[in-house]
């Protein structure tokens, strides 16, 4: 035999409703024991009769566990509010943020000469003020990076001097040198003439060998 569907309805019958609520009672109380058992879980379960008696399970202690559940509602509800406060607090901040990021916006345009319609005589004086600081402030880093260049390149040409000397040495030869007016007034006649052509032509620093050269001009103290 084939048993229907049971309408989820009130029974109207009492004797019919009273051994129904016995038979699901004892299946649900059945159902619970099973659950704490085969899962470890911890399960309470409260029925009351129609008439008011009490039925239930606990697979520790029912108290506690109304307890436990009692005190997991109450943080529940307050990570709830503090999230609220939270989410607020973000909200907030994200505006003023947005505002915040509008005022740049318009300062902006400002100093690059756009929107200076709506600018007071105030406003255009201390924007040209501010300008004129940057500009200044601008200008001391360039100079700073110039003298910073300059010293580099200094540096370099000690280097380069001092790998010249070496290379010099180590082949055996002297290297070469442009002399200065003073130094060439004090030379012989014919070595002013060829120091005059040398200082004329040698104007770069030179590294290595001077196999290329045709001349050879020793140093002076």
């Amino acid at each position: 035999m084939v048993r229907g569907k049971t309408q989820m309805r009130r029974i109207e019958n009492a004797t019919s409703r009273q051994v129904t609520f016995s038979k699901r009672r004892n299946g649900l109380l059945k159902k619970a024991f099973e659950l704490s058992v085969l899962c470890d879980a911890e399960v309470a379960v409260i029925v009351f009769s129609p008439r008011g008696k009490l039925y239930e399970f606990g697979s520790s202690s029912v108290q506690e566990t109304i307890e436990r559940y009692q005190r997991h509602v109450k943080e529940s509800n307050t990570n709830k509010q503090t999230s609220e406060l939270n989410m607020e607090q973000l909200k907030g901040e994200a505006a003023s943020m947005i505002k915040k990021i509008e005022i740049l916006e318009v300062s902006k345009r400002k100093l690059l000469g756009e929107c200076l319609g709506s600018c007071t005589v105030e406003e255009l004086q201390q924007i040209e003020q501010q300008l004129e600081r940057s500009v200044s402030t601008i200008r001391a880093r360039k100079n700073q990076v110039f003298r910073e260049q300059i010293e580099q390149l200094k540096q370099k040409e000690k280097q380069l001097t001092a790998e010249n000397a070496r290379l010099s040495n180590k082949s055996g030869v002297q290297p070469w040198r442009v002399l200065s007016r003073e130094q060439r007034e004090n030379l012989p006649c014919e070595e002013q003439r060829d120091s005059s052509s040398i200082s004329d032509v040698e104007t770069e620093l030179f590294i290595g060998l001077p196999e290329t050269r045709t001349r050879r001009l020793p140093l002076r103290n």
